[in-house]
């Protein structure tokens, strides 16, 4: 399947332990199965791409008219959450894919790494120290320990900069976690198990797509390409006393 992401959500975690008996945390992402709902090309809209639905039990009265008339074009069930995701280089569209078609999570069969788009919990109006981990004042009597503190700059330049880090609302915010390991897959019920935490509350909508600069794999410390810092230093003391 030429498209590179799909939609899904967030069921938790747990752990899991490898062949060598370490444990790993991982989060299972429920991943599809989704729907290609419209096919954007490069003639019509300027870019190739493909919108894509989360299949999901909806009424069709809670659809609104014009998607119920999105949906009928492309012969898609009605969804209720929708997203683009880019095409592999090497495909426009044309006939490789098409409206209509299923997006399942086998698309990461051949995938080590992942990047998933979450919407982090919302937490409401938080102070500094909770929304950007300050170290607080001192907790003697007398003191107010939750607060920044002094934000005036005096005469000069007798104002705020921008960006000032201050209390305000905290969370709701789009966070991309990038390079997450596959820890597993369940075609079958289209389950994806990747390794570390992914942003957003249970049942929160993600978008999981392929890594765009999965990291190299780390070689080991005696492998051929790496050096002994201690036998290099032996030789080099070696070669001074000749």
């Amino acid at each position: 399947m030429p498209v590179t992401g799909i939609l899904g959500k967030k069921i938790g975690m747990t752990q899991v332990f490898d062949e060598k008996g370490e444990v790993h945390p991982i989060t299972v992402l429920q991943a599809g199965p989704c729907v290609v709902t419209q096919l954007k090309t490069v003639l019509g809209d300027g870019y190739d791409a493909a919108q894509i639905g989360l299949i999901e039990f909806v009424k069709a009265s809670r659809v609104t008219k014009p998607l119920a008339g999105h949906f009928a074009k492309s012969d898609a069930p009605p969804v209720k959450e929708i997203r683009e995701v880019s095409l592999e280089a090497g495909t426009d569209g044309n006939g490789d894919v098409k409206a209509g078609d299923r997006v399942l999570v086998d698309i990461f069969a051949d995938e080590k790494f992942v990047d998933v788009i979450g919407t982090s919990k919302g937490r409401g109006f938080a102070g500094v120290v909770r929304r950007h981990n300050f170290g607080g004042g001192p907790k003697s009597h007398g003191h107010m320990f939750q607060v920044q503190g002094s934000i005036g700059a005096s005469s000069f330049p007798s104002r705020v900069f921008p960006g000032q880090r201050m209390p305000g609302h905290f969370g709701v915010d789009q966070v991309t976690v990038r390079n997450l390991r596959i820890r597993g897959i369940d075609t079958e019920e289209n389950l994806l198990m990747v390794e570390g935490a992914v942003p957003g509350p249970r049942d929160g909508y993600v978008l999981i797509s392929k890594a765009k600069a999965p990291p190299r794999e780390r070689r080991g410390f005696a492998g051929s390409g790496t050096v002994d810092p201690l036998k290099a230093s032996k030789k080099a003391s070696a070669g001074k006393k000749k």
